[in-house]
């Protein structure tokens, strides 16, 4: 179940990396009417998948059975996520929407809808695998209703950050005040806007979920007094110890969430009290407290934060490759769609790529080891392992689960009860793996001051600037090669080379938009200030610099072109001319007037004056 929260956030991902096209494949109608018959389409292939596990289940074993029907859930999710993304990428159906004046005020809300779309494909893989499911669990009880709805309960709560945090970016924009807009369209103010929501979160997130999840508290009695006797004897507070009706309370588990006691959780499940011995439900919840006590919740906060930081940085490196690189931008400029949603596509991509890489392999690596570390943490409070032992034994025997089959986020129940018995043996492992643990947040920890260095670098050190304006340069000439008769461009380019100093280039390329287009101002301007006023002499043209500069004049009489009028004709030796043009310029300049009030002061001592 833990991994319909990696396809609810991949699919969040899909959904807001990708940029609206202009040009959409097909009309809107086209769109809705192949996004049914796809829909269906996955309807059909999907039904037919549990169907056939469902009619062989007679011919093979509960085991075998148990793992086709985790393949063919697997199966169904990965193809509702493909199904999600030929909607979005392929059918362009949020480009339809962007306009519409409800969605345009409230980006969340459109959002929104396609999360339910994505939701009502998975609704159909729990639907249709519910019967495979029952033969499967004949104890577990509940109807299809229940089971797909305790999916859908279950997931929905990895929604509630970014939903909030969008929700109120929505609500800020709507406001009236420019200055609270300003500061989260800034780096600094989108990490500090949702650094705090996340907070938030996590200290009152888990009050929202035990209520989203139905919880009740522990009625008194036998269990409830063991479990606060063992919270007591480990010094661990809390807030209540819930019953967790998932599944209809048929499925044998627990769980422990809240960073801080007044919102912290203990949850048991009915079906784990009613299976487990009272000394193998103390296992359990010495699992749970061992979380806490080893502060892997914080943990993973951390891990989610440090997420936004690798998808940060990853997302400047992937957009400088994809420009870098010249393969990369000939198959985005030969693949014979719309650049920019070629580049999209590519970008969004390996955006996913990223984000499945960090969570399958750095996440799951942390909790497979965070899991085994609560597992050990029995250790601390009973002298044996042995009723943790039999509680996963039943697990796997009720689950139809096997021994060994892998888990990303555990380690499969084999390896975990063959570990526990390795420390029952020599109980120096679990200082190993305690040093193992440490170790591996001390190299985690290393890592994002590292990719911390390198995003600052990136964004605002020189390093940044310098692969900014590379970036830039080769935007520019890339359009140039597209378009060669285009005059804007060759001006862009010729402002850019001035920036940086790159003089003779920059004349080129003024001399190339004026002769693609003789009467544009702010070319002629340009141009007749560099050979009025180069640092390299060779350069220097006063007279050509005088004839531009009038040009320039009678088409646009702005101060910025009267400064440069002037100081064409004080190059030529005509100042009394030169005093006349600075001081109209002086006059119709806006915002700070200090560098035309220097200018009329250099030429009114030209003039002797």
């Amino acid at each position: 179940m833990f991994g319909n929260f990696i396809y609810f956030i991949l699919v969040l991902l899909i959904y807001l990396t990708y940029t609206p096209a202009e040009q959409t494949h097909f009309s809107a109608a086209e769109s809705l009417l192949l996004a049914g018959l796809l829909s269906l389409a996955f309807a059909a292939a999907t039904r037919h998948g549990f169907k056939r596990i469902e009619l062989g289940m007679g011919r093979i074993g509960s085991g075998s059975a148990a793992a086709r029907f985790q393949s063919a859930q697997l199966r169904g999710s990965v193809l509702a996520v493909a199904v999600f993304a030929l909607d979005v990428y392929g059918l362009n159906l949020p480009s339809f929407l962007i306009d519409a004046p409800l969605f345009s005020r409230a980006p969340t809300l459109q959002a929104l809808l396609f999360l339910a779309l994505f939701t009502g494909h998975l609704c159909l893989v729990w639907a249709f695998g519910f019967e495979v499911y029952r033969r499967l669990h004949p104890f577990a009880g509940g109807n299809r209703r229940h089971y797909v709805g305790s999916h859908v309960s279950f997931s929905l709560p990895v929604l509630i950050p970014w939903a909030l945090t969008s929700a109120l970016a929505d609500a800020v924009n709507a406001l009236p005040f420019e200055s609270p807009r300003a500061f989260l369209s800034t780096t600094e103010g989108q990490f500090a806007y949702f650094g705090l929501i996340m907070l938030a979160i996590a200290l009152v997130g888990p009050l929202m979920i035990q209520k989203l999840w139905r919880c009740t508290p522990l009625a008194a009695g036998g269990h409830r007094e063991r479990i606060e006797a063992l919270c007591r004897r480990a010094g661990m507070d809390y807030r209540d110890i819930l019953s967790w009706p998932l599944f209809g309370g048929r499925m044998v588990t627990a769980a422990v969430m809240g960073l801080i006691r007044r919102f912290r959780y203990i949850l048991v499940t009915p079906a784990l009290l009613d299976l487990l011995e009272p000394f193998e439900v103390d296992a359990v919840v010495a699992h749970e407290i061992g979380h806490i006590k080893r502060r892997h919740l914080v943990f993973y906060l951390v891990f989610f934060a440090g997420y936004l930081l690798v998808a940060y940085v990853a997302f400047d490196l992937i957009l400088y490759l994809m420009l870098f690189v010249e393969p990369v931008w000939w198959l985005v400029h030969h693949s014979g769609v719309n650049e920019a949603t070629a580049a999209s596509t590519i970008l969004s991509l390996m955006m996913i790529g990223v984000f499945l890489v960090y969570f399958r392999f750095v996440f799951g690596y942390f909790m497979r080891n965070f899991e085994r570390q609560a597992d050990t943490y029995v250790y601390r409070l009973f002298d044996s392992a042995r009723p943790l032992v039999t509680t996963l034994q039943k697990i796997a025997f009720t689950s139809g689960e096997p021994r060994n089959q892998p888990n990303w986020h555990h380690f499969g129940i084999g390896e975990r009860i063959d570990y526990l018995q390795r420390c029952e043996r020599d109980p120096d492992w679990i200082r190993r793996h305690d040093v193992k643990v440490r170790r591996s947040i001390a190299v985690y920890l290393a890592g994002l001051v590292l990719l911390g260095t390198v995003g600052y670098q990136l964004n605002l050190g020189t390093m940044g600037a310098r692969m900014n304006n590379h970036l830039f340069a080769k935007v520019i000439v890339r359009q140039l090669e597209r378009q060669p008769a285009n005059p804007a461009l060759h001006g862009l380019l010729g402002d850019f080379k001035y920036a940086r100093k790159q003089y003779a280039e920059a004349r080129s390329a003024w001399e190339s938009a004026l002769a693609l287009k003789p009467d544009t101002p702010a070319v002629l301007n340009n141009l007749a200030w560099l050979l009025a006023t180069c640092e390299e002499p060779g350069l220097r043209d006063p007279v050509r610099a005088l004839e531009l500069a009038e040009r320039a004049a009678g088409l646009e009489q702005s101060a910025y072109i009267l400064d440069t009028l002037a100081e064409s004709y004080h190059v030529n030796g005509r100042h009394a001319d030169a005093v006349a043009a600075a001081r109209l310029a002086l006059r119709l300049a806006t915002g700070d007037p200090a560098h035309y009030e220097r200018q009329l002061a250099k030429f009114l001592a030209a003039a002797g004056e």
